[in-house]
């Protein structure tokens, strides 16, 4: 190539690069967070403030959740759960739209080669002789290309990296989901195998005592009632086995699903809630800003933030557009004098739009971004209120759990008690069959509502951490 096309193009890049390092004005509203819709400290939990470096949403996942074979669950879910799979190719897929329209801030240049050759016979000749005609092309350029003086792609471009940022803390928001529910479910199937285990003694225990009566029938010390007393029970024991039996494998099915593979062998079977490693307490005096880390929260969050961009990239709709083509390259009618004399061609061609008449159609559309901002905003305070609630009705329920722990477990021990008692005295004579019939449903009832207040404690505990917004990291 010549010095003077050398010349040329370097004059044509230095321009472009001026173009290109204008930075528009932009015409988007001043973001401004919307001050938070709820109290500045949780009503059920006024006992003092915990700093954000103490609290424990910054406990992460793997120490929280920190029974291992929770932990191998909830890994066992992110490897394979098809819900988290979608979440994610998600926010690739939104990635990929946020790159393609960040593209248009910069110029797309192409090469291009092209061939030209055409036959004219003698008649439409202007030389009155058949001649043929070739011609080479070869050129460096761009088409097209906006100058964004008043922001419209770089707004674009600025929504379509909220989307991004929105997708991502809506993928982080669906891990914590899925770690929570893994736990969740994991706990309930250890409760419910718990609840198998001790209505197969109650059973085993209602067996032992039809016997008895049997055997008293038979010496003539029971009557036919009593008997037909304690059949009934044991029937009604294992019926009571057969749904747990049914509500355990119900669990396990769930629970695989939501792992979306089997249970990994070597995962043991544990059957009580007490052989699991308990989730840890959640510090008192949690200020309510916290949720404020909560990813639902940031990802509405960063879509307000997108529809302030968007409000700007509408007002530019009313403004002059500038859009720029140019090209260089060299052209001949023999390729192998392509880049040989002056052969160099080039062009430039500015475009000015201005709208004049549209029939209101930039007007409604500015209407409508600013509708999707108000939108917007409304949605980033329900989901605030909705994590305040979330924690208040952990709160709430936190506050007298350990009372209601303590007083489950003594009415347990006195039920216990109860049915030793009344057994002793009906196999002394002292007492009718009746009262330990009382006794026997009430001690079932009484164990029974001890493993459900264990759960409670433990669910309890998920709860408050997944409302606050913790995580597994």
């Amino acid at each position: 190539m010549r010095p003077v096309s050398l010349l040329r193009l370097n004059s044509v890049f230095a321009l472009l690069a001026v173009f290109c390092l204008i930075d528009g004005c932009s015409l988007a509203p001043e973001y401004e967070r919307p001050v938070l819709p709820v109290a500045d400290v949780y009503e059920n939990d006024v006992s003092g403030h915990a700093s954000a470096q103490d609290s424990a949403y910054l406990i992460p996942g793997h120490e929280f959740y920190a029974d291992e074979t929770m932990q191998k669950l909830i890994d066992t879910a992110f490897a394979n759960n098809r819900d988290l799979r979608a979440a994610l190719l998600n926010v690739e897929r939104i990635r990929a739209q946020y790159r393609i329209q960040d593209a248009d801030i910069l110029p797309s240049l192409g090469v291009s080669a092209e061939y030209a050759a055409e036959h004219l016979p003698a008649a439409l000749s202007r030389t009155g002789r058949e001649a043929t005609s070739r011609q080479y092309t070869m050129g460096l350029g761009f088409s097209a290309f906006e100058l964004d003086v008043f922001g419209r792609v770089k707004n674009l471009s600025r929504a379509a990296l909220e989307r991004f940022f929105s997708a991502e803390e809506e993928n982080k928001s669906a891990r914590i989901t899925l770690a929570s529910e893994t736990a969740a479910l994991y706990l309930q199937l250890v409760a419910d195998r718990e609840l198998y285990d001790l209505t197969q003694s109650t059973v085993a225990l209602r067996q032992n005592e039809v016997n008895l009566i049997r055997t008293r029938s038979a010496n003539g010390l029971a009557s036919a009632l009593e008997s037909a007393q304690a059949e009934t029970l044991l029937h009604e024991a294992r019926a009571q086995l057969a749904a747990r039996a049914v509500k355990t494998e119900q669990d396990v099915n769930a629970l695989e699903l939501l792992l979306g593979a089997e249970i990994p062998r070597d995962i043991p079977e544990t059957r009580r809630l007490a052989e699991l490693r308990s989730l840890p307490d959640i510090p008192a005096g949690l200020p309510s800003d916290l949720i404020e880390n909560r990813p639902d929260i940031r990802a509405a969050e960063h879509a307000l933030i997108g529809a302030y961009a968007d409000i700007g990239a509408a007002k530019a709709n009313f403004f002059p557009r500038i859009a720029l083509t140019g090209s260089l390259g060299q052209v001949s009618v023999e390729l192998s004098s392509l880049w040989k004399g002056s052969s160099a061609v080039w062009s430039f061609m500015p475009q000015v739009t201005l709208p004049l008449f549209d029939a209101g159609r930039n007007k409604a559309l500015l209407k409508m971004s600013e509708a999707d901002r108000d939108i917007a905003v409304n949605r980033y305070e329900k989901a605030v209120q909705s994590a305040f609630r979330d924690v208040r009705d952990a709160l709430a329920q936190r506050r007298h759990i350990e009372e209601q722990t303590n007083a489950q477990e003594a009415l347990a021990k006195a039920c216990k008690d109860t049915y030793d008692y009344a057994m002793s005295r009906y196999a002394a004579g002292l007492s009718s069959f009746a009262d330990v019939l009382d006794a026997q449903r009430t001690l079932f009832s009484a164990q029974q509502g001890l493993v459900a207040v264990r759960l409670l404690r433990e669910s309890n505990a998920l709860n408050l951490y997944k409302a606050l917004g913790g995580g597994w990291q």
